[in-house]
């Protein structure tokens, strides 16, 4: 068996460790004579596995105990319109700042369930920049402030925590770079991520919201897309994605026992990022259009001097095993992405493999 550099945006690579365990206990887990996925996710066993995912992700995170962590189904984009409905309940308007696509649609989305204000934008830039904290002007009745903390398609990464008082939820789009490095959960009111960036297979959302702000729903939500809902029935008011759930939960232990925690996993990011982008740098061959401070680790889009060349890249570089370097069908391109299962010398075969196309068709 030959395992290839998936540079995929999501779904995206896994741990090879996790998939070997995943594929040790598919038939038979622990013993028990079935699959996780043949499990009851009422069974003591299951539990027992979903019970100990969320503990390792809370020791990973760090989350303090005034916050629920919630295993979801629907993906992110569900989230778009659960939380205006979760948060809506008392009135006010949606806060939110545009960087990029997928807060675009955050937006298009919470307009349908809440009146909505635009408090900052990098619209003027050309999306190349996040705005500055003196850029984002919030609404005099802000329900909550919604960002994306970084743009899977643009590769535009915020490089601070946005403030906002004490009453005021933050709330944040992690989904292409939760789990990369340490976050200080306090200071969010909702944090939400799909899995299958960093987190597991496609399939589960994780939600983590402080608990006070469970209760804040419009009436005319749907009791499945309610927070408290879900958090009164441990994420189990109807059947979860079991099997997704439990690769969740060998993802955070990897990272927690073969990597060493989350500091540990940034400082391998960061390597891995600065070797791409020195290369990127270095070379006329190639450009990015991200400020500096704010280039993604997750997601590295880059351009070819040119672009007749794109078809000719994409083709010799699967062909040096190398998978999944397209852009975004809307942008176009080239994107690397960097995810936490991406290793470094997946990293080291591109940018060899980009030096030497570089010199030979430049």
């Amino acid at each position: 068996m030959s395992r290839l550099f998936n540079f995929c945006a999501g779904p995206a690579a896994l741990p090879q460790t996790v998939l070997e365990r995943a594929r040790d206990e598919m038939l038979d887990w622990q013993g028990r004579g079935l699959s996780v996925m043949e499990m009851s996710h009422r069974s003591e066993a299951f539990i027992s596995i979903a019970e100990q995912a969320e503990a390792d992700l809370r020791s990973l995170l760090a989350i303090p105990d005034h916050y629920k962590v919630l295993f979801m189904q629907g993906g992110a984009s569900s989230q778009f319109a659960m939380l205006p409905l979760n948060l809506g309940g008392q009135g006010g308007t949606a806060n939110y700042i545009y960087t990029g696509i997928w807060g675009q649609k955050a937006i298009q989305e919470g307009q349908r369930y809440l009146p909505t204000h635009l408090a900052a934008s990098s619209e003027a830039n050309g999306l190349t920049r996040v705005p500055t904290p003196s850029e984002i002007q919030l609404s005099t009745d802000a329900a909550y402030l919604h960002y994306t903390s970084n743009e899977t398609i643009g590769g535009l990464q915020f490089d601070y925590i946005p403030e906002v008082s004490d009453d005021l939820p933050l709330v944040c789009d992690m989904s292409s770079d939760i789990l990369s490095g340490p976050i200080d959960v306090s200071r969010f009111g909702v944090i939400y991520a799909g899995a299958q960036k960093n987190i597991g297979p496609a399939g589960l959302t994780l939600v983590i919201i402080r608990e006070d702000l469970l209760d804040r729903a419009q009436a005319q939500t749907p009791t499945m897309f309610q927070y408290r809902v879900c958090a009164d029935h441990a994420s189990m008011y109807n059947t979860p994605p079991t099997f997704a759930w439990y690769l969740a939960g060998l993802v955070f232990d990897w990272l927690k026992n073969e990597v060493g925690g989350l500091e540990a996993m940034a400082q391998i990011n960061q390597r891995k990022a600065a070797r791409l982008y020195h290369t990127i740098d270095t070379l006329d061959f190639y450009s990015n259009p991200i400020a500096k401070p704010n280039r993604s680790q997750m997601n590295v889009p880059f351009r070819l001097a040119d672009a007749s060349l794109e078809k000719t890249f994409l083709k010799e570089a699967e062909a040096a095993g190398l998978l999944n370097l397209a852009g975004h069908r809307s942008v176009g391109g080239m994107r690397a992405s960097l995810y936490n299962a991406v290793p470094e010398a997946a990293v080291d075969a591109l940018t060899a493999f980009m030096t030497d196309f570089a010199h030979k068709w430049g």
